[in-house]
Protein backbone atom coordinates (compact mmCIF):
# COMPACT_ATOMS: atom_id res chain seq x y z
CA UNK A 1 0.00 0.00 0.00
CA UNK A 2 1.50 3.36 -1.17
CA UNK A 3 0.85 6.54 1.29
CA UNK A 4 0.55 9.70 -0.43
CA UNK A 5 1.44 13.12 1.46
CA UNK A 6 -1.09 15.79 1.06
CA UNK A 7 0.40 18.40 2.50
CA UNK A 8 0.28 16.89 6.23
CA UNK A 9 -2.83 14.67 5.61
CA UNK A 10 -1.50 11.07 4.73
CA UNK A 11 -3.55 8.25 2.77
CA UNK A 12 -3.05 5.48 1.51
CA UNK A 13 -3.52 4.17 -1.82
CA UNK A 14 -3.67 1.24 -3.80
CA UNK A 15 -1.35 1.48 -7.39
CA UNK A 16 -0.23 -1.45 -9.84
CA UNK A 17 3.01 -1.19 -9.05
CA UNK A 18 1.96 -3.10 -5.47
CA UNK A 19 -1.28 -4.73 -7.03
CA UNK A 20 -0.09 -5.65 -10.17
CA UNK A 21 -2.76 -7.58 -12.81
CA UNK A 22 -1.39 -10.58 -12.22
CA UNK A 23 -2.12 -10.95 -8.64
CA UNK A 24 -5.97 -9.80 -9.48
CA UNK A 25 -6.06 -12.50 -11.89
CA UNK A 26 -4.76 -14.88 -9.16
CA UNK A 27 -6.94 -13.72 -6.75
CA UNK A 28 -10.02 -14.10 -9.12
CA UNK A 29 -8.90 -17.11 -11.08
CA UNK A 30 -12.16 -19.41 -9.71
CA UNK A 31 -14.64 -16.24 -10.23
CA UNK A 32 -17.28 -15.56 -12.71
CA UNK A 33 -17.77 -12.24 -12.83
CA UNK A 34 -21.35 -10.77 -14.01
CA UNK A 35 -21.76 -7.37 -15.41
CA UNK A 36 -25.36 -6.84 -14.74
CA UNK A 37 -26.53 -3.83 -16.87
CA UNK A 38 -24.67 -2.32 -20.07
CA UNK A 39 -25.49 1.20 -20.43
CA UNK A 40 -23.54 3.82 -18.63
CA UNK A 41 -20.36 1.69 -16.88
CA UNK A 42 -21.07 -1.39 -17.76
CA UNK A 43 -19.64 -1.39 -21.26
CA UNK A 44 -16.33 0.41 -20.09
CA UNK A 45 -16.04 -1.92 -17.26
CA UNK A 46 -17.06 -5.21 -18.82
CA UNK A 47 -14.58 -4.99 -22.20
CA UNK A 48 -11.82 -3.58 -19.79
CA UNK A 49 -11.99 -7.15 -17.67
CA UNK A 50 -12.33 -9.10 -21.20
CA UNK A 51 -9.30 -7.89 -22.71
CA UNK A 52 -7.20 -8.25 -18.82
CA UNK A 53 -7.97 -11.84 -19.44
CA UNK A 54 -10.60 -12.00 -16.41
CA UNK A 55 -13.29 -14.69 -16.88
CA UNK A 56 -16.86 -12.16 -17.44
CA UNK A 57 -20.32 -12.25 -18.91
CA UNK A 58 -22.61 -9.79 -19.55
CA UNK A 59 -26.63 -10.28 -18.14
CA UNK A 60 -28.74 -8.03 -20.25
CA UNK A 61 -32.68 -7.83 -21.10
CA UNK A 62 -33.10 -9.00 -24.58
CA UNK A 63 -34.90 -7.49 -26.71
CA UNK A 64 -32.88 -3.94 -26.86
CA UNK A 65 -30.72 -1.35 -27.22
CA UNK A 66 -28.02 -2.71 -24.70
CA UNK A 67 -28.31 -6.02 -25.42
CA UNK A 68 -27.79 -4.74 -29.05
CA UNK A 69 -24.73 -2.93 -28.21
CA UNK A 70 -23.21 -5.78 -26.28
CA UNK A 71 -23.38 -7.88 -29.24
CA UNK A 72 -21.83 -5.38 -30.99
CA UNK A 73 -18.71 -4.68 -28.83
CA UNK A 74 -18.26 -8.91 -29.28
CA UNK A 75 -20.07 -10.38 -26.50
CA UNK A 76 -21.78 -13.65 -27.51
CA UNK A 77 -25.09 -14.69 -26.66
CA UNK A 78 -25.38 -17.64 -25.05
CA UNK A 79 -21.28 -17.98 -24.49
CA UNK A 80 -20.34 -14.55 -22.80
CA UNK A 81 -24.09 -12.67 -23.04
CA UNK A 82 -27.18 -14.05 -21.08
CA UNK A 83 -30.45 -13.15 -19.93
CA UNK A 84 -30.31 -11.11 -16.21
CA UNK A 85 -31.49 -14.35 -14.61
CA UNK A 86 -29.21 -17.09 -16.36
CA UNK A 87 -26.25 -14.22 -15.77
CA UNK A 88 -26.97 -14.15 -11.72
CA UNK A 89 -26.92 -17.78 -11.65
CA UNK A 90 -23.52 -18.43 -13.14
CA UNK A 91 -21.86 -15.48 -11.34
CA UNK A 92 -19.76 -15.79 -8.18
CA UNK A 93 -19.52 -12.12 -8.27
CA UNK A 94 -22.37 -9.60 -9.17
CA UNK A 95 -21.51 -6.10 -11.07
CA UNK A 96 -24.52 -4.16 -9.84
CA UNK A 97 -24.12 -1.43 -12.71
CA UNK A 98 -27.81 -0.47 -13.66
CA UNK A 99 -28.80 2.62 -13.16
CA UNK A 100 -30.40 3.62 -9.24
CA UNK A 101 -34.04 3.53 -10.35
CA UNK A 102 -33.48 0.38 -12.49
CA UNK A 103 -31.13 -1.27 -9.40
CA UNK A 104 -34.54 -0.45 -7.08
CA UNK A 105 -36.76 -1.98 -9.69
CA UNK A 106 -35.03 -5.64 -10.08
CA UNK A 107 -33.75 -6.01 -6.51
CA UNK A 108 -35.88 -8.77 -5.57
CA UNK A 109 -34.95 -11.13 -8.46
CA UNK A 110 -31.01 -9.75 -8.04
CA UNK A 111 -31.66 -11.10 -4.37
CA UNK A 112 -33.14 -14.61 -5.11
CA UNK A 113 -29.08 -15.28 -6.36
CA UNK A 114 -27.73 -13.81 -3.83
CA UNK A 115 -26.12 -17.45 -2.54
CA UNK A 116 -23.95 -17.60 0.25
CA UNK A 117 -20.30 -16.92 -0.49
CA UNK A 118 -21.08 -14.99 -3.48
CA UNK A 119 -20.18 -11.34 -4.11
CA UNK A 120 -22.65 -8.06 -4.97
CA UNK A 121 -20.47 -5.39 -6.54
CA UNK A 122 -21.69 -1.34 -6.69
CA UNK A 123 -19.85 1.18 -8.71
CA UNK A 124 -21.75 4.03 -6.94
CA UNK A 125 -22.83 3.86 -2.83
CA UNK A 126 -26.60 5.36 -3.51
CA UNK A 127 -28.27 2.01 -3.09
CA UNK A 128 -26.43 0.77 -0.18
CA UNK A 129 -26.14 4.03 1.69
CA UNK A 130 -30.06 4.77 1.33
CA UNK A 131 -31.42 1.31 1.61
CA UNK A 132 -34.59 2.80 3.69
CA UNK A 133 -35.20 4.69 0.60
CA UNK A 134 -33.91 1.82 -2.21
CA UNK A 135 -34.56 -1.31 -0.42
CA UNK A 136 -31.20 -2.85 -1.33
CA UNK A 137 -30.21 -4.60 1.95
CA UNK A 138 -28.13 -7.48 0.68
CA UNK A 139 -27.89 -10.90 2.93
CA UNK A 140 -25.36 -11.25 5.71
CA UNK A 141 -23.45 -14.47 4.07
CA UNK A 142 -22.17 -11.98 0.71
CA UNK A 143 -19.53 -9.62 0.22
CA UNK A 144 -20.76 -6.48 -0.92
CA UNK A 145 -18.04 -4.08 -1.77
CA UNK A 146 -17.32 -1.42 -4.56
CA UNK A 147 -15.13 0.41 -7.20
CA UNK A 148 -16.14 3.63 -8.62
CA UNK A 149 -14.08 5.16 -11.46
CA UNK A 150 -13.83 8.95 -11.26
CA UNK A 151 -15.15 9.51 -15.16
CA UNK A 152 -17.78 8.08 -17.24
CA UNK A 153 -17.39 4.69 -18.71
CA UNK A 154 -16.46 5.84 -21.78
CA UNK A 155 -13.47 7.50 -20.50
CA UNK A 156 -12.96 4.52 -18.36
CA UNK A 157 -12.34 2.67 -21.60
CA UNK A 158 -10.80 5.52 -23.36
CA UNK A 159 -7.71 5.51 -20.72
CA UNK A 160 -7.57 1.80 -20.97
CA UNK A 161 -7.28 1.41 -24.96
CA UNK A 162 -4.98 4.46 -24.49
CA UNK A 163 -2.60 2.48 -21.87
CA UNK A 164 -3.54 5.10 -19.27
CA UNK A 165 -6.42 4.44 -16.18
CA UNK A 166 -8.81 6.23 -14.86
CA UNK A 167 -8.56 6.67 -10.60
CA UNK A 168 -11.36 4.99 -8.46
CA UNK A 169 -12.78 4.26 -5.02
CA UNK A 170 -13.27 1.47 -3.34
CA UNK A 171 -14.66 0.03 -0.40
CA UNK A 172 -16.05 -2.58 1.79
CA UNK A 173 -19.07 -2.21 3.40
CA UNK A 174 -19.57 -6.05 4.00
CA UNK A 175 -17.16 -8.99 4.36
CA UNK A 176 -18.62 -12.29 4.78
CA UNK A 177 -16.00 -14.39 3.41
CA UNK A 178 -12.78 -12.64 4.61
CA UNK A 179 -11.84 -11.96 1.18
CA UNK A 180 -13.90 -9.11 0.10
CA UNK A 181 -10.97 -6.55 0.44
CA UNK A 182 -9.25 -8.56 -2.26
CA UNK A 183 -11.92 -9.09 -4.44
CA UNK A 184 -12.56 -5.45 -4.42
CA UNK A 185 -9.03 -4.78 -5.29
CA UNK A 186 -8.58 -6.92 -7.81
CA UNK A 187 -11.50 -6.24 -9.37
CA UNK A 188 -10.67 -2.56 -9.21
CA UNK A 189 -7.51 -3.15 -10.93
CA UNK A 190 -9.05 -5.57 -13.04
CA UNK A 191 -11.59 -2.94 -14.46
CA UNK A 192 -8.59 -0.43 -15.37
CA UNK A 193 -8.29 1.79 -12.47
CA UNK A 194 -5.04 4.10 -12.11
CA UNK A 195 -5.05 3.67 -8.61
CA UNK A 196 -7.46 2.87 -5.89
CA UNK A 197 -8.32 5.26 -3.23
CA UNK A 198 -10.36 4.12 0.07
CA UNK A 199 -13.77 5.77 0.60
CA UNK A 200 -16.91 4.08 2.77
CA UNK A 201 -20.37 3.73 0.76
CA UNK A 202 -21.88 7.08 2.39
CA UNK A 203 -18.91 8.94 1.57
CA UNK A 204 -18.78 8.19 -2.32
CA UNK A 205 -22.44 8.92 -2.82
CA UNK A 206 -22.00 12.23 -0.82
CA UNK A 207 -18.84 13.27 -2.83
CA UNK A 208 -20.46 12.24 -5.86
CA UNK A 209 -23.47 13.44 -5.86
CA UNK A 210 -22.32 16.84 -4.65
CA UNK A 211 -19.88 16.28 -7.89
CA UNK A 212 -22.47 15.79 -10.07
CA UNK A 213 -24.63 18.89 -9.28
CA UNK A 214 -21.45 21.15 -8.55
CA UNK A 215 -18.53 21.65 -10.44
CA UNK A 216 -18.68 18.64 -12.76
CA UNK A 217 -22.13 19.37 -14.17
CA UNK A 218 -24.45 21.81 -12.69
CA UNK A 219 -22.45 24.39 -11.49
CA UNK A 220 -19.93 24.30 -14.78
CA UNK A 221 -23.29 24.24 -17.16
CA UNK A 222 -24.82 27.05 -15.03
CA UNK A 223 -21.76 29.11 -14.67
CA UNK A 224 -20.86 28.66 -18.59
CA UNK A 225 -24.47 29.89 -19.16
CA UNK A 226 -24.38 33.02 -17.12
CA UNK A 227 -21.13 34.10 -18.80
CA UNK A 228 -22.66 33.36 -22.20
CA UNK A 229 -25.58 35.33 -21.34
CA UNK A 230 -23.61 38.37 -20.28
CA UNK A 231 -21.75 38.54 -23.27
CA UNK A 232 -24.48 38.32 -25.83
CA UNK A 233 -26.46 41.00 -23.77
CA UNK A 234 -23.92 43.47 -24.37
CA UNK A 235 -23.67 42.52 -28.16
CA UNK A 236 -20.40 40.10 -28.40
CA UNK A 237 -21.61 37.35 -31.03
CA UNK A 238 -22.50 34.14 -30.71
CA UNK A 239 -19.32 32.73 -31.80
CA UNK A 240 -17.15 34.84 -29.62
CA UNK A 241 -19.01 34.49 -26.70
CA UNK A 242 -18.84 30.68 -26.85
CA UNK A 243 -14.99 30.64 -27.40
CA UNK A 244 -14.49 32.82 -24.88
CA UNK A 245 -16.84 30.59 -22.43
CA UNK A 246 -16.10 27.19 -23.46
CA UNK A 247 -13.71 26.35 -26.33
CA UNK A 248 -10.57 28.51 -24.67
CA UNK A 249 -11.55 25.84 -21.84
CA UNK A 250 -12.50 22.85 -23.08
CA UNK A 251 -9.71 22.55 -25.83
CA UNK A 252 -6.67 24.57 -24.23
CA UNK A 253 -6.61 25.92 -20.57
CA UNK A 254 -8.81 22.82 -18.83
CA UNK A 255 -5.98 20.50 -20.20
CA UNK A 256 -3.10 22.68 -18.72
CA UNK A 257 -5.13 22.38 -15.53
CA UNK A 258 -5.28 18.32 -15.68
CA UNK A 259 -1.43 18.37 -16.90
CA UNK A 260 0.25 20.19 -13.92
CA UNK A 261 -2.45 22.04 -11.93
CA UNK A 262 -4.01 25.65 -11.47
CA UNK A 263 -1.17 27.31 -10.93
CA UNK A 264 0.88 25.88 -14.42
CA UNK A 265 -2.76 27.13 -16.19
CA UNK A 266 -1.89 30.56 -14.80
CA UNK A 267 1.54 30.71 -15.44
CA UNK A 268 1.09 29.90 -19.18
CA UNK A 269 -1.24 32.81 -19.54
CA UNK A 270 -1.01 36.54 -20.09
CA UNK A 271 0.02 38.54 -16.94
CA UNK A 272 -3.41 40.40 -17.52
CA UNK A 273 -5.31 37.57 -17.47
CA UNK A 274 -3.36 36.25 -14.54
CA UNK A 275 -4.12 38.82 -12.49
CA UNK A 276 -7.67 39.32 -13.04
CA UNK A 277 -7.77 35.48 -12.32
CA UNK A 278 -6.45 36.04 -9.09
CA UNK A 279 -8.71 39.16 -7.97
CA UNK A 280 -11.81 37.44 -8.95
CA UNK A 281 -11.19 33.52 -7.97
CA UNK A 282 -12.26 34.29 -4.26
CA UNK A 283 -15.45 36.04 -5.07
CA UNK A 284 -16.69 33.16 -7.18
CA UNK A 285 -15.67 31.21 -3.89
CA UNK A 286 -17.37 33.36 -1.74
CA UNK A 287 -20.73 33.41 -4.00
CA UNK A 288 -21.04 30.13 -4.65
CA UNK A 289 -20.19 28.83 -1.34
CA UNK A 290 -23.41 29.00 0.21
CA UNK A 291 -24.96 27.28 -3.06
CA UNK A 292 -22.47 24.25 -2.15
CA UNK A 293 -23.49 24.01 2.04
CA UNK A 294 -26.87 23.78 0.89
CA UNK A 295 -26.00 21.04 -1.86
CA UNK A 296 -24.41 18.98 0.77
CA UNK A 297 -26.95 19.11 3.11
CA UNK A 298 -29.66 18.15 0.78
CA UNK A 299 -27.40 15.02 -0.20
CA UNK A 300 -26.88 14.42 3.07
CA UNK A 301 -30.53 14.29 4.32
CA UNK A 302 -31.40 12.17 1.49
CA UNK A 303 -33.53 14.98 -0.31
CA UNK A 304 -31.17 14.45 -3.70
CA UNK A 305 -31.81 10.91 -3.53
CA UNK A 306 -35.18 10.52 -3.16
CA UNK A 307 -35.72 13.51 -5.91
CA UNK A 308 -33.58 11.22 -7.91
CA UNK A 309 -35.69 7.91 -6.95
CA UNK A 310 -38.86 9.42 -7.63
CA UNK A 311 -38.63 11.87 -10.94
CA UNK A 312 -35.97 8.19 -12.61
CA UNK A 313 -38.88 5.83 -11.61
CA UNK A 314 -41.90 7.83 -13.15
CA UNK A 315 -42.69 5.71 -16.66
CA UNK A 316 -41.86 9.07 -18.94
CA UNK A 317 -38.66 9.73 -17.55
CA UNK A 318 -36.69 9.30 -20.64
CA UNK A 319 -39.88 11.22 -22.26
CA UNK A 320 -38.87 14.53 -20.14
CA UNK A 321 -35.66 13.92 -20.16
CA UNK A 322 -35.03 14.38 -23.80
CA UNK A 323 -36.96 17.02 -23.86
CA UNK A 324 -34.80 18.76 -21.10
CA UNK A 325 -32.00 17.71 -23.05
CA UNK A 326 -33.13 18.89 -25.69
CA UNK A 327 -34.09 22.54 -24.48
CA UNK A 328 -29.90 22.78 -24.09
CA UNK A 329 -29.00 21.14 -27.30
CA UNK A 330 -31.32 24.00 -28.92
CA UNK A 331 -30.05 26.66 -27.50
CA UNK A 332 -28.42 29.64 -28.57
CA UNK A 333 -25.19 28.88 -26.98
CA UNK A 334 -24.84 25.04 -27.56
CA UNK A 335 -26.07 25.65 -31.23
CA UNK A 336 -22.87 28.12 -32.02
CA UNK A 337 -21.03 25.39 -29.74
CA UNK A 338 -21.75 22.73 -32.68
CA UNK A 339 -21.19 25.36 -35.32
CA UNK A 340 -17.68 26.14 -33.44
CA UNK A 341 -16.82 22.46 -33.27
CA UNK A 342 -17.45 21.73 -37.13
CA UNK A 343 -14.85 24.43 -37.82
CA UNK A 344 -11.84 22.96 -35.63
CA UNK A 345 -9.04 21.60 -38.09
CA UNK A 346 -9.48 18.46 -39.31
CA UNK A 347 -13.39 18.00 -38.76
Amino acid sequence: MAILDFGGVKENVITREEFPLSKAREILKDETIAVIGYGVQGPGQAQNLRDNGFNVIVGQRNPGSSWDKAVADGWKPGETLFGIEEALEKATIIMYLLSDAAQIQIWPTVKKYLTAGKALYFSHGFGITYKERTGIIPPADVDVFLDAPKGSGTSLRRLFLEGKGLNSSYAVFQDATGRAKDRCLAVGIGIGSGYLFETTFQKEVYSDLTGERGVLMGALAGVMEAQYNTLRSHGHSPSEAFNETVEELTESLIKLVGENGMDWMYANCSTTAQRGALDWKDKFRDAVTPVFKDLYAKVATGEEAQRSIDTNSQPDYREKLEEELAAIRNSEMWQAGKTVRSLRPGK
